[in-house]
């Protein structure tokens, strides 16, 4: 079943472009187009898209604050935020605001069609730029108590998966660089998700550091 994607974007030129884009891909299906927040509200009561592909800076209601909107009224769409700007402010005000993730506007075709359908499951994506500067935040945060150790720890090859998912990495990427199968890196990473107690691959990350896993 393909995605089901609304296109956010106060470019005309831009959104034309990326629909164009999106739409040769057999994962991707293009329901629409919105040129500010106001109207993405709109359209997603209409068209009930699987994942809003969303820019931030926009005129009438920006992305930060149509992001906040959809996640409470329409909270089954997913927000995929997907930017020129990588600002510290823009990243963590759209992580707050309910985005599932946060690409530039810069990645790749196949880098955007795979976050896509990560973020249709719910998953998180985060270019690794974007990654670092999550954990480089929250590494400046005051110290807390360590956390209680897992119950499970992970394995050597668990580790180096969520080495990977702090960086920003995809599945298909990890299993490259792991010579791994994909299916194997989707159980892999499942398995980690589920032994740090966490539902995301961003969450995921933030407990892998607090935990001093790397």
């Amino acid at each position: 079943m393909s995605v089901r994607v609304l296109i956010v974007d106060d470019q005309a030129l831009f959104r034309e472009a990326l629909a164009t884009l999106l739409e040769v891909q057999p994962e991707i299906e293009v329901v629409g187009e919105a040129a500010d927040g106001e109207q993405a509200i709109r359209l997603c009561a209409e068209l009930r898209p699987d994942v809003a592909l969303m820019d931030l800076r926009m005129p009438v209601l920006d992305g930060i604050a149509a992001t906040t909107r959809l996640r409470a009224e329409h909270p089954d769409v997913q927000v995929l935020a997907l930017t020129t700007f990588d600002d510290d402010e823009d990243v963590f005000a759209a992580l707050r605001a309910g985005a599932v993730g946060y690409l530039l506007k810069d990645v790749s075709s196949t880098r955007l069609v795979e976050a896509l359908v990560a973020a249709r499951r719910g998953e998180s994506v985060l270019q690794p730029s974007v990654a670092a500067k999550l954990v480089a935040r929250v590494a400046r945060l005051p110290a807390e108590p360590r956390p209680q150790p897992l119950v499970t720890p992970l394995s050597e090859r668990e580790l180096e998966v969520a080495r990977l998912l702090a960086d920003g990495h995809s599945n298909r990427e990890i299993a490259k660089k792991l010579f791994l199968a994909e299916g194997t890196v989707k159980n892999l990473v499942t398995s980690v998700l589920s032994k740090l107690q966490v539902r995301d691959r961003t969450q995921a990350a933030l407990r892998a550091r607090e935990l001093g896993l790397f």
